[in-house]
């Protein structure tokens, strides 16, 4: 099985909030997400993390729809950085850098980004709300 990350080293390597990508992902099927049923907390793996960083891309470069993006990105990644629309554009990316760039700051994301509770959460014994 591919290594997953959690969604708060997610965000912090698409450089995203927490909120953006978890709403993302609540209404978007994107390749390389594992969701389970509710309560269970979603993962990323690299190449779930590569179609969204290609598509935040997209968004950023010509300001299209989050779902188009991801779909456009899902078609870059399977042709190596090159895409070509039925209306005839072409769109080339470089890919490698994009890898490259996107591992340095997962690195970074897995020292710093909050490891989730698991359990219950800590009896409050004082009856404030602190």
């Amino acid at each position: 099985m591919a290594r997953a990350y959690t969604i708060a080293t997610a965000a912090l390597t698409l450089e995203m909030p927490v909120k953006w990508l978890d709403n993302t992902l609540s209404h978007i099927m994107v390749r390389g997400v594992q969701q389970e049923r509710q309560g269970v907390a979603r993962r990323i793996t690299i190449d779930g993390l590569l179609i969204l960083a290609v598509a935040i891309v997209l968004i950023n470069e010509f300001r299209i729809s989050l779902a188009g993006a991801i779909e456009i990105a899902g078609q870059l990644i399977a042709s190596g950085g090159r895409y070509a629309s039925p209306q005839g554009v072409s769109l080339e990316l470089n890919l490698e850098e994009l890898i490259a760039g996107l591992l340095e700051r997962l690195e970074n994301a897995v020292e710093m980004a909050p490891v989730p509770r698991r359990g219950r959460p800590p009896e409050n014994k004082t009856g404030r709300l602190d």
